[in-house]
């Protein structure tokens, strides 16, 4: 039988391979660790909802069949005692039928004790993994350019980071090539001389003379550099503009006497994810924060977010500042224009109705994508004249798209719903 052999890993365990052992482990986990991360938005305050954490992830799902050797045949094994028990004592089963890995006795499902935390990088990563803005268009070059390095073939001068060997190689053989034929065939005519010298035969005097005369050749041809300045090649890149797609996103938001802190609370979570993906995904996005009662007002995030003014309700007015600024500071021709807009569709009289006429004609007809949120009193509670107005939009306007929600926990799936990635 062949004896074990024992391997010793001394490798430090440095910091990249620690990240590529999270990564596989995020890799192979995915969609457990993005169940669990939807999981915890419901249980975070807005400002540490992108913030990573621990997560935990039921064990069941993380197990995987594995093969192993068992124990096979009559074993003889010592385990360390203590002051309780002396060798022969036998263990009595447990109450209740419990026992085992960590769980209790009862009935019910639980979460096994699989704890992994998260980076807030790797938190917003996966939490925003497939989600986009609808129909992006990359539109717009102009002064503001995206610029991006490409190839322009190769140069005889440059730094040392962009020597290209092969192509130097490649060179420097050519050159030898070139170089050296000539004088491979002197060689070759001197060596044939010497050996019908040697053949005839000749004197010694001739035989050293064409000796010499090889070897002077010889001599001649190693002289030939291997490598010549002249060979080096760089290779050469150039900046090159590209079109960039420019983005801005009007978020609306209620906040009258009607929108209790219940509701401004799931409105807020609502933009503050919005806020969070579009800060994380794109690099040429344009935020406008609109809030509006009676009036509506241009604000910053701070106010968007943390202000508490209050008061009455009139729709429209968010609508007109909405496509007063858009017309004024972002021309469709140029910018991908979104908007969300978040109410309990608490509107008076013939509000709802102007409003829906305003969106359909004015707004929409320039969103790539509108998206209208209603956070209504509760499940059961009947449609908003608001609700009605707008779902007539969405037989004619595939770019505008209603949800409603009522509670924390619906806010992440009707988030994924609106701003799913887009399938080829």
């Amino acid at each position: 039988m062949a004896g074990s052999a024992h391997l010793i890993d001394r490798r430090l365990n440095g910091g990249n391979k620690s990240a590529t052992n999270r990564q596989r482990f995020i890799r192979r986990y995915k969609e457990q660790l993005k169940r669990a991360v939807g999981d915890m938005v419901d249980k975070r305050s807005i400002t540490d909802i992108d913030g990573g954490g621990e997560v935990n992830l039921p064990g069941r799902d993380i197990s995987e069949p594995s093969f192993r050797h068992g124990p096979g045949g009559n074993r003889e094994t010592v385990h360390p005692g203590n002051r309780e028990f002396s060798p022969g004592d036998t263990i009595r089963r447990p109450q209740g039928g419990g026992g085992g890995a960590g769980g209790e006795a009862g009935e019910g499902e639980s979460t096994d004790a699989f704890v992994f935390t998260l980076s807030r990088e790797e938190f917003l990563n996966i939490f925003f993994d497939d989600l986009e803005l609808p129909h992006l268009v990359r539109n717009y070059l102009g002064a503001v350019q995206q610029k991006k390095m490409v190839r322009a073939g190769y140069v005889v001068e440059g730094s040392p980071t962009n020597l290209s060997v092969p192509r130097t190689m490649k060179s420097s053989l050519g050159r030898r090539v070139a170089l050296s034929a000539p004088i491979r065939r002197e060689l070759e005519a001197a060596t044939a001389a010497l050996g019908q010298a040697r053949a005839r035969p000749a004197d010694a005097a001739e035989i050293e003379r064409l000796e010499a005369q090889v070897a002077e050749i010889e001599a001649r041809l190693k002289r030939v550099p291997f490598l010549d300045d002249l060979d080096l090649r760089y290779r050469h890149r150039v900046f090159m503009p590209q079109p960039v797609a420019r983005a801005v996103m009007f978020c609306l938001m209620d906040v009258s006497a009607s929108m209790d802190e219940r509701k401004k609370d799931v409105a807020k979570r609502f933009f503050t994810l919005l806020y969070l993906f579009l800060s994380r995904k794109y690099e040429k996005v344009e935020i406008v924060f609109v809030r509006h009662t009676d009036n509506a007002e241009e604000v910053d995030e701070n106010a968007f977010f943390h202000d508490p003014k209050s008061g009455g309700t009139v729709v429209l007015s968010a609508l007109e500042l909405m496509h007063d600024i858009q017309v004024e500071r972002f021309p469709a021709g140029q910018w991908n224009v979104y908007a969300a807009q978040a109410s309990d569709g608490d509107a008076f009289g013939s509000d709802a109705a102007k409003s829906a006429r305003f969106l359909g004609e004015k707004i929409v007809p320039v969103c790539r994508h509108f998206a209208y949120v209603e956070i209504p009193d509760g499940q059961d509670a009947r449609q908003s004249s608001l609700w009605v107005e707008y779902d007539m939009l969405t037989a004619t306007a595939p770019n505008f798209a209603m949800r409603r929600v009522c509670g924390r926990d619906e806010i992440y799936p009707v988030f994924h719903e609106l701003f799913k990635k887009e399938t080829a």
